[in-house]
């Protein structure tokens, strides 16, 4: 079911799997709010395909958006932002885990602190806040003991953040479904 409205204030958790259409439904429910907006990205442009993926999703988003680029202190961008955007988009949680990982090596104590951090934005944030995150607890049990980390604080974060947002959204083969509304 397509969303024809947004309400000003509304957080959102947007999950899918890869290339399950919830990126492009997130812009679309953000897009339903009047600019400015911005669009907080973790992605790291550290290869050309990465690179061309970011030039892509520029495109795709704009006229309307302003973009900031940080794989880590998303809650720190929330904060100081909330106040003069309509709306923050933030994409995406799975790519902000694997840089905490890889940056910082984090323990579960710490990631749960960051997690905190993060919750406690998207809920004090006056702006509409819509999270896009992967949904990687589906498949099989991963080989490497850092990939099983990976998915365990994927895991851990959706779940939290589904809890402080308003509305949460399961992307399967380009529909939108709602879990919570």
């Amino acid at each position: 079911m397509e969303k024809k409205s947004v309400t000003p204030g509304i957080s959102y958790l947007v999950l899918g799997g890869a290339k399950s259409g919830k990126s492009g439904h997130a812009q679309k429910l953000a897009e339903l709010l009047p600019p400015p907006r911005l669009f907080i990205a973790t992605a790291q442009a550290l290869d050309d395909e990465m690179k061309k993926k970011i030039e892509i999703h520029k495109k795709q988003r704009g006229e309307g958006w302003q973009t900031i680029e940080e794989p880590l202190e998303i809650s720190k961008i929330i904060k100081k932002n909330s106040k003069t955007f309509s709306v923050i988009l933030l994409d995406c949680i799975t790519l902000w885990i694997t840089n905490l990982l890889l940056m910082k090596n984090l323990k579960q104590e710490d990631f749960e602190f960051h997690l905190k951090e993060l919750t406690d934005a998207i809920v004090m944030a006056p702006s509409s806040v819509i999270v896009v995150s992967n949904e990687v607890g589906m498949g099989i049990v991963p080989e490497s003991s850092l990939s099983r980390r990976f998915r365990e604080f994927a895991g851990l974060a959706n779940q939290h953040i589904a809890r402080a947002v308003d509305k949460v959204v399961l992307c399967v083969a380009g529909f939108p479904l709602y879990l919570k509304e």
